[in-house]
């Protein structure tokens, strides 16, 4: 089948032809318009980590260039990842265009120049990266993961933190609810609406360590439940009686 590129090209042919009418062209023009916008991406070089200047690397990924090779390998990434409709992408080239789009909201259409790739392929393999990424790694942050939140870790988290001179000598990291916003749904809309916020959201509930990392994070639930109802069906509350202690024994605490 030929592109929607193509088909234009020949439309405009047989109107100056005069194969088809000025009515014609305008009716198959507008029945053959593609619906996502024609970003070029054929005249930019393909993503080569490589090639990338260092410090752009820094700013795109918030990841030092170096670095780049020992996460892939810390997280398994693995050699290839394919989409669902056959596109492949290098394991490194789809971890960098992941951390792109996390390091700071931007456009499928932004970072075009970057990968050298179409804002289909972007979308696909981002998706494709997260996807392996959640199902791979998802249990380390929605689970309580010992491996940072042991006992030695914890101590030196209310440390940290009792350093700062707070009330609570045992508190090893911070607690809240966050609402993201989103589109008003067709349906169940009731189940969704924040009554506080007044907006449409999912919300999530998250644990902050002192050095800036999310020790525990659950959700999405619908936006219209309270933080202390999130809280009590998170399941939280068995894991901090369960593990929430200091190596001598003493339990510990959030804020």
């Amino acid at each position: 089948m030929a592109s929607f590129k193509k088909v234009q090209e020949m439309l405009c042919l047989c109107l100056v032809e005069e194969i088809i009418d000025e009515e014609e062209f305008v009716l198959l023009c507008d029945t053959y318009r593609p619906r996502n916008l024609p970003f070029p991406h054929s005249g930019y070089e393909k993503f080569s980590l490589a090639n990338t200047d260092p410090a752009e690397c820094k700013v795109d990924s918030r990841v030092e260039k170096r670095d780049i090779p020992l996460l892939v390998d810390a997280l398994t990434v693995p050699p290839v990842f394919r989409s669902h409709n056959g596109k492949i992408c290098d394991g490194a080239e789809g971890l960098c265009i992941m951390l792109k789009r996390f390091a700071y909201p931007c456009w499928y259409s932004d970072i075009i120049p970057i990968f050298g790739r179409s804002v289909p392929e972007l979308s696909m393999i981002s998706n494709e990266v997260v996807d392996w990424m959640y199902s791979t790694h998802g249990h380390k942050i929605t689970q309580w993961n010992h491996d940072l939140l042991n006992p030695a870790a914890l101590n030196e988290y209310a440390d940290a933190i009792s350093n700062k001179g707070p009330a609570l000598e045992n508190c090893f990291g911070f607690i809240d609810g966050t609402l993201r916003p989103i589109s008003r749904p067709d349906e169940n809309q009731r189940i969704v609406y924040n009554g506080h916020k007044r907006v449409h959201a999912l919300n999530f509930q998250s644990i902050v360590l002192p050095n800036g990392l999310i020790g525990h994070l659950y959700g999405p639930v619908e936006g219209r439940m309270h933080d202390a109802r999130m809280l009590a069906v998170s399941g939280l509350y068995d894991d901090l009686k369960n593990f929430a202690f200091y190596p001598a024994g003493r339990a510990m605490c959030l804020w």
